[in-house]
This record gives C-alpha cells, sequence and structure tokens, in this order.
C-alpha cells in the first residue's frame, strides 16, 4: 500500500463552547468549559446533574422544520460541522476527483438515543409485546 499525504482542508465544529470554528477556539483558548447544569432533561435524580450540552440549541437556526425533523439531534450535530467544514475548505464538488476525499468525525457519545429506538424497534412485535 502506497502511503498518501494527507491535507486538512476545511473545519467545522459545533461542541459545548462554541457552535463554530472560530468561537470554539476562542472558547478553547480561554479555557472556557462547556460543563453546565443538565437542561434537556430532568436530572434531578441522578447523582450528576451537569453535562456539556451545546447550549441554546435550535435545529431550525440550521434546518426547516421537516427536514430537521428527520435527522436525530447527532445526525444534525454533524450536518452542521460538515457544512461549515466544505465551506471553511472553499470545497467546489464539481471541480474534484470525489474517489479522493475523506470526512473525520467525532462524537463523544452521540446516536445513543438512536440505537435505543432501534433496539426497541427490533424486540417489540406488532402487539406492543417484547420479543427475546
Amino acid at each position: 500500500m502506497k502511503l498518501r499525504r494527507v491535507v486538512v482542508t476545511g473545519l467545522g465544529a459545533i461542541t459545548p463552547i462554541g457552535k463554530t470554528v472560530p468561537s470554539f477556539w476562542e472558547s478553547l483558548i480561554n479555557g472556557v468549559s462547556g460543563a453546565r447544569l443538565v437542561t434537556r432533561f430532568d436530572a434531578s435524580q441522578h447523582k450528576t446533574q451537569f453535562a456539556c450540552e451545546i447550549k441554546d440549541y435550535n435545529p431550525l437556526d440550521y434546518f426547516e422544520r421537516k427536514e430537521a425533523s428527520k435527522y436525530s439531534m447527532f445526525e444534525q450535530y454533524a450536518l452542521i460541522a460538515a457544512k461549515e467544514a466544505i465551506e471553511d475548505a472553499a470545497f467546489q464538488f464539481e471541480n474534484e476527483n470525489l474517489e479522493r476525499f475523506g470526512v473525520v468525525w467525532a462524537s463523544g457519545e452521540g446516536g445513543v438515543d438512536t440505537f435505543e429506538e432501534d433496539v426497541k424497534k427490533h424486540y417489540t412485535v406488532d402487539n406492543g409485546a417484547v420479543r427475546y
């Protein structure tokens, strides 16, 4: 296998400390913490009541209502960051050999809600009973 050079051409981020690369970087170099009290659900019965949620996130700032409903929050975050990375790279799809491109992304725990729903669907029969 021939090793090839990798070039990072665009960055995108949606994080608890910034919803764009510039805001993320500014918070990072200033030591801003993303940890806050949980707001997405009632955490009062849990030992830990803080998390690193993306504050003030409104999917309608990024997607049409119908489009937003098709994606889990995890998928929305990925699409938002990808769009920023493409714009940051000034990427022109029609001028490139797309077989030479790739995407690297990371998530701390994204998609668990989607996985849980899929497991429920798989193990639940039509009458609502759980199958094993």
